[in-house]
Order: structure tokens, then C-alpha cells, then sequence
């Protein structure tokens, strides 16, 4: 299904919020930027060779070091260990704090009865540890990938409704990256694409997100939430 018609006033009243992790609940851009640099460097990369980092988040870490690098999947399933292990290590909760707005929409969401969940293409195991760690109301469910699997943000999505046991109509997915609306529309499920930093511009309108915000204000808006 490769657009979602929707009305966007009805958003408000849909049962379920579906939020990505990186770059719509949590700022990781340094986080992720810093940690890519040290894996591509320590897997033989120069800084020369690098390219636009912006570009890791949003997809799965293989599918995005494929692209940025050229290179095939076990290259880049290489470069990924690296930087998983990295990451592990090193980085810590104050390094992805919520952006502004987020706990906020979050807590005015479940206080008028919404639920809310994530999908996201953060391994679920390593999505969970963070957002234990975040000072943020209850999710019903926190969705990742699976390796193996799981392997996409449309299964992603398609497993947080199963979860919650909700049809695509009844949910909308909140996300900073082409990939959250691509993700939802595949399965139906109508897509807020917000700007906080790390899309490029126009990125959301190239997609046809069903509804474009420049930050969570925006976003709580057209949820109906006051911040």
C-alpha cells in the first residue's frame, strides 16, 4: 500500500500513537554520529571516506552503512559489530535525551486515555535498555528488530498492532525519516512526519506523509494534545 488517504482532523481521535525511537523520542544524532565514526575508523575507514553520517539514522544500521559505504552486507554487517560494541560501551543515557516536548505529548496522551507505543529499527533488545533509562511514561508496547526476524519497519509496525491488537485505522505512526512513513503506509497505518533535525528537507513531503510538523509542538497539536 504505498499512500494512506486520510482525514488529518481524525488523528486526534485515534486510539494509538505509534512513535519512533531515534531522532522523534530521544536526540541520538551525536550519540550515533560520534559511535559511527569510531567504527568506521576502527574497520579501516578514513574521515574522508565517511560521507553524510546523518544518513545511519533512520534505517537499520546494515542497510544504512550498505548505502553510505558501498558496500556489500557482509562489509557492512562488519562495520556494525563495531559499531555495536561501541556503542555498548561507551555510550550513556545522557547522551539521548528526550527532545523537547516528548515527555510531555507522551504523559498528555496516556492522561486522556491514548495508548502509546514504539516502533522502531533499533534492535528491540537494545531500544528497551534505553528507554528504561529515559525518564518517560509507560509505553503498551516497544517494538524492535529481530535478528533474525524481524527485519523492517513496516514488520516493525505491523508487530506493534498486533501487540495491541488494533487495526491500521485505529493507530498513527509519529516519525523524524522518510522510513517512518514508508514503514506505516505499508501497512496501512497514516503517518505524522515531524522535522526535528535529522530528515533533510523536503524528505517528508517526497513520501507524502499525511501530515508534515516542524517539531512536537507541532505534532501535539495535531494530536490534540496541549503541551
Amino acid at each position: 500500500m504505498d499512500d494512506v488517504m486520510i482525514d488529518a482532523t481524525d488523528l486526534a481521535s485515534r486510539p494509538v500513537v505509534l512513535f519512533d525511537f531515534d531522532g522523534t523520542i530521544a536526540d541520538t544524532t551525536r550519540a550515533v554520529l560520534t559511535t559511527a565514526h569510531g567504527a568506521l575508523t576502527r574497520c579501516g575507514y578514513s574521515d574522508e571516506a565517511e560521507g553524510d553520517l546523518n544518513s545511519l539514522i533512520g534505517p537499520p544500521l546494515v542497510d544504512g552503512f550498505m548505502a553510505l559505504c558501498g558496500v556489500d552486507r557482509d562489509e557492512a554487517m562488519r562495520i556494525t559489530e563495531a559499531y555495536r560494541e561501541i556503542f555498548n560501551a561507551d555510550v550513556k543515557p545522557g547522551d539521548y535525551p528526550p527532545l523537547p516536548g516528548v515527555p510531555e505529548l507522551l504523559r498528555g496522551l496516556i492522561a486522556r486515555g491514548t495508548r502509546i507505543a514504539v516502533a522502531t529499527s533499533r534492535l528491540e533488545e537494545t531500544a528497551n535498555r534505553m528507554i528504561s533509562s529515559l525518564d518517560l511514561p509507560p509505553f503498551s508496547a516497544i517494538v524492535g528488530r529481530l535478528d533474525p526476524g524481524r527485519d523492517t519497519k513496516a514488520d516493525c509496525i505491523a508487530e506493534a498492532l498486533r501487540q495491541l491488537d488494533v487495526s491500521p485505522a485505529d493507530a498513527v505512526m509519529v516519525g523524524d525519516r522518510k522510513h517512518d512513513t514508508l514503514g506505516a503506509h505499508a501497512c496501512g497505518v497514516a503517518c505524522i512526519g515531524v522535522y526535528t533535525g535529522t530528515a533533510r528537507p523536503g524528505e517528508h513531503e517526497a513520501v507524502h506523509a499525511d501530515v508534515i510538523c516542524h517539531g512536537m509542538a507541532e505534532v501535539a497539536r495535531v494530536l490534540g494534545v496541549a503541551l
